[in-house]
């Protein structure tokens, strides 16, 4: 497939257009990271990092198919970017064969079980008498260690258990699960991309590497830290949709529209408030202070009816694009051809599948997306000859069923 780059456009002093040197490489350009093939979490750190210009090696297992119910990889986004081995991993010469790209590599990603690696003998003793400066990341739900270590489960259960689910919902409702974004993506798999860049920095620096614990029930409970401060102060009530960011307050929530569609309100600071009900027609309409919490049930009734008055689309005429902090609720494919989406090309194309763009966004080392997702075992052949491995050697292996 043709590169797909998400540079940026830079201005010069008189406002036109310049030229910048820029790299597509990506930032991470030279960094070698290893995946033992997952689920969730460690994908999306992987897909990150190889946004970014690493070379992800994905160890699939021999013979598995990672692929859709259509046999199209290339649907699946968060496979993209890599090269994939198809390794037999119960059998001594694939462990091995895992071992010695390891040599190679500046980080290791796993997301099994506690101890599951150590069995296959591919866990971080293991891999660091192999290689001394290695990140060895491990992504699990629940931690390393502590009593629910070995326990399975899911995004719901770890943003269950750190505190967060209990506050995502209406007044008297409830919780509701926000998709899997904060436990999988936001708690696991983007702290893992964090660990693993500060961890490679940190080993070029002393020549030793480390083990990485990603749990992310640690994670989503610092993606609360804001909460936490909030309560410490006093101003956050552990009541579910009773606070300003909980739904709680009416000048921050979303609204139906005449056309049966929402949009969302966020007019939380004083000016920004002031602007949205000047431009709706509601700054002499007798409504209470805005921090008055008295007047609220009142308030919520007049926006309520006033946005059900238009469609989505003559609210956007009005409020889209001011500072009366609004925005259209869009669904995905609304958002891929909305025309601010659109002009910063935040949505792409890659092998005729529409997904995301890298982000975020460097004016010199642009990230790139630089393959689609591979087949389980692609890149067999040409990622252990660009190790060393000589055409005899990768038959036998071949051979031997160690590799496919």
């Amino acid at each position: 497939m043709g590169r797909v780059g998400c540079g940026l456009r830079a201005y010069g002093h008189d406002g036109n257009p310049t030229t910048l040197e820029v790299s597509v490489a990506g930032p991470l350009s030279g960094i070698t990271i290893v995946e033992l093939a997952g689920i969730g979490p460690g994908p999306f750190a992987c897909m990150l990092l190889a946004d970014l210009g690493a070379d992800i090696i994905r160890i699939d297992r021999a013979g598995s198919v990672r692929d859709d119910a259509f046999g199209r990889p290339n649907l699946d986004a968060m496979s993209r970017g890599r090269r994939s081995i198809g390794v037999d991993l119960k059998h001594p010469d694939g462990v091995e064969t895992v071992l010695q790209i390891v040599e190679h590599a500046d980080a290791l990603i796993e997301g099994f079980r506690p101890g599951v690696t150590e069995r296959l003998g591919l866990g971080p003793d293991d891999c660091l008498a192999r290689n001394p400066r290695l990140v060895y990341g491990r992504m699990t739900g629940w931690g390393q260690e502590g009593p629910m270590a070995h326990a399975a489960g899911h995004d719901i259960n770890y943003i269950s258990l750190a505190g967060a689910l209990a506050h995502f919902g209406r007044a008297g409702e409830r919780p509701v699960p926000p998709l899997n974004m904060v436990g999988d993506f936001g708690g696991g798999g983007m702290f893992m991309a964090l660990g693993v860049v500060a961890a490679v920095l940190e080993s070029r620096t002393s020549g030793k590497g480390q083990v990485i614990d990603v749990a992310m029930v640690d994670g989503t409970a610092v993606l609360m830290t804001f909460i936490w401060g909030m309560r410490n102060m006093g101003i956050w009530s552990e009541e579910t949709g009773v606070n300003m960011l909980d739904t709680g307050h009416p000048y921050y929530d979303v609204y139906e529209t005449a056309d049966g569609k929402y949009i969302s309100l966020g007019a939380i600071e004083t000016q920004f408030y002031a602007e949205f009900l000047e431009r709706v027609g509601l700054a002499d309409a007798g409504l209470s202070a805005q921090m008055d919490r008295a007047g609220h049930a009142d308030m919520r009734q007049r926006f309520t009816e006033l946005f059900k008055s238009k469609t989505r689309a003559e609210w956007d005429d009005i409020l889209l694009g001011t500072d009366a902090c609004y925005a259209p609720v869009l669904t995905m494919s609304e958002a891929a051809q909305q025309e601010h989406m659109a002009a910063r090309g935040t949505f792409i194309e890659v092998d005729g599948a529409l997904q995301p763009a890298p982000a975020p966004r460097f004016s010199r080392t642009a990230p790139a997306v630089e393959r689609g997702a591979p087949w389980p075992g692609e890149q067999t052949d040409s990622v252990l000859e660009g190790l060393g491995f000589d055409a005899d050697r990768i038959r036998a292996l071949r051979d031997s069923g160690a590799i496919k």
